[in-house]
């Protein structure tokens, strides 16, 4: 079975339960449309491509860390789309789920992922209890406070925020969940897997930067020019395109790099390497040719 397919079952299996019995009709529909269709999903399919390069001894519980890993991303995009923060009106290519379903169901749908994200870690991690407690820590680390994903949004609230912490919040502690809950899930030691999250999710962040300055709104699936137009610190604001392009090509030989001994080492070097071709932006890469 493809991780693709692991990703998508989960997924549903997850919203399957949510929706089941009682559960309010809109918000049901919300959150399918919220996780589906999805990106390109990759903070996942890194969790199990880790998960894989440890042993996967224990699919399940590495399927149900890749989908609470997507499940609160997603959350965060739904919430980070709301008027209050980016007022964006697209989001992977259709309308945000507050434009079809208005701003309170848009709130609770984010809501509902977050638990949804933990129900499934409870639901697998009682066949390995000693697993669960090191995964949810990990996972809720790369989210919450002091440094995660919510962190990294309020950032966004304060006065002159310095760009590396910010980004290391929004964007890098989730890289760096998914890859050490994926050690954790095969019980391996996750700590070797700290240095490629944090690189990869500095280079996801500096090609955002660089799509949301640079692209046109056809190559960008969600609104663009967000950075500037709300005085948000950015890597080319910081270094000017050339500098932050030189950035990412180096971010990106430095995760790569980082990648441990493993039995999948090489599987996941072309998986970093496909993904990097992805995140330089396609106008970047012409003029580079």
């Amino acid at each position: 079975m493809t991780m693709s397919i692991r990703i998508e079952a989960a997924l549903e299996g997850a919203v399957l339960r949510a929706s089941a019995g009682q559960a309010p009709p809109l918000l049901a529909q919300s959150l399918r449309y919220a996780l589906f269709p999805g990106g390109a999903r990759l903070r996942p399919q890194l969790c199990l491509a880790v998960a894989k390069a440890c042993g996967d001894d224990h699919p399940a519980l590495a399927d149900a860390a890749a989908a609470a890993v997507e499940m609160l991303h997603c959350a965060s995009l739904v919430h980070d789309d709301l008027p209050c923060f980016d007022d964006a009106p697209v989001r992977r290519g259709k309308p945000s789920v507050h434009m079809v379903y208005g701003q309170p169901l848009a709130v609770l749908c984010g809501d509902a992922l977050i638990v949804m994200a933990f129900d499934a870690l409870a639901r697998a991690g009682a066949m390995a209890p000693s697993r669960l407690a090191p995964l949810v820590s990990t996972i809720v680390l790369g989210v919450g406070l002091p440094g995660g994903a919510v962190a990294g949004q309020a950032w966004e609230s304060e006065p002159d925020p310095q760009v590396e912490p910010y980004h290391a919040a929004k964007t890098g502690a989730l890289f760096v969940a998914a890859l050490m809950a994926g050690a954790i899930a095969s019980g391996a030691d996750p700590l070797p897997w700290r240095r490629l999250g944090e690189t990869l999710g500095a280079a996801y962040q500096v090609a955002d930067d660089l799509l949301d300055a640079f692209s046109d709104q056809d190559e960008c699936d969600k609104p663009i020019g967000r950075d500037a137009a709300l005085k948000r610190p950015s890597m080319v604001a910081r270094l000017g395109v050339k500098g932050a392009h030189d950035r990412l090509q180096s971010l990106i030989g430095e995760a790569v790099a980082a990648i441990p001994p493993c039995e999948g080492e090489q599987t996941l070097r072309e998986l970093v390497r496909i993904q990097a071709t992805r995140l330089v932006p396609k106008q970047l890469a012409l003029s580079a040719a």
